[in-house]
């Protein structure tokens, strides 16, 4: 873990990084909102679990958070779901039924503490309504973006990342050569069925998620993509599939990524 930071107003950051040799390191994002019904976007790696949960518990009293938003069931966003949970007796997680019934098979998520969400849907929280949607690229049936419409945020999950040499908080912090051609290895890494689909069908989310025109784009593999920036990574998405498939090296040694991170938290 490292320490967190704000991408806007009570919108604080809990980052971490997976390295990936030969190309660089992948942020690991979660977002907590403070504001109105605090609510919890991922809960990160289970790696991290315990540098994550005194981070998280640092920024707000368990007591106090409502909601937990799981974009989709991956490992590096629901590493601390459960510890979260049995922390914070209010809190409900707010779903895609997919991913609720793949977690099913590792947490125990009482029926009365979870919400569901499809693509399309819209839920009030308090005075916040979330918007809820289909990103581009993903690699679980069940991964949401969501698009808060009360500030203008749009958390897009996998969806926009990328890989870097060195982890950095805003867009504007990294030359966009660098970002870009990380941007291109990730979407195409953890959705390889680009390569198969129809370009214009494929395209139709992205301008979705344009038309939002969001204040600022936070993925959970990125940092922080300010409104005037976002087109750009929309620009950038929509060509992804006419880009070929992207394969790793035979050469890349995938354990070392293992021996670069600290050992698996207990």
């Amino acid at each position: 873990m490292k320490p967190s930071y704000t991408a806007g107003p009570d919108i604080h950051v809990l980052p971490s990084a997976l390295p990936v040799p030969g190309l660089g390191h992948q942020p690991v994002h979660a977002f907590l909102l403070r504001a109105g019904q605090p609510l919890l976007v991922d809960t990160g790696m289970p790696v991290d679990r315990e540098a994550f949960l005194d981070s998280l518990w640092s920024l707000i009293d368990p007591a106090d958070l409502r909601w937990i938003v799981v974009t989709h069931d991956d490992r590096d966003h629901t590493g601390a779901l459960a510890r979260v949970l049995e922390a914070a007796p209010r809190a409900k997680v707010l779903a895609n039924a997919i991913s609720l019934t793949r977690m099913s098979e590792e947490f125990d998520i009482p029926r009365e503490r979870s919400v569901t969400a499809n693509p399309g849907s819209r839920v009030k929280i308090g005075d916040r309504e979330l918007g809820f949607h289909r990103p581009p690229t993903f690699d679980s049936p069940g991964t949401l973006a969501v698009f808060d419409h009360s500030d203008g945020t749009l958390y897009s999950s996998d969806s926009f990342g990328t890989v870097v040499e060195e982890i950095a908080q805003e867009f504007t912090d990294l030359s966009e050569e660098e970002f870009f051609r990380g941007f291109d290895v990730l979407n195409r890494a953890i959705a390889p069925w680009t390569a198969l689909v129809d370009e214009a069908r494929f395209v139709r989310p992205v301008r979705e998620l344009a038309a939002l025109r969001p204040a600022r784009l936070l993925s959970a593999h990125g940092p922080t993509v300010r409104g005037d920036a976002a087109p750009r990574l929309f620009d950038a998405m929509a060509r992804i599939p006419a880009l070929p498939a992207w394969l790793p090296d035979a050469d890349l040694d995938l354990e070392a990524a293992l021996d670069a991170h600290e050992s698996p938290a207990a």
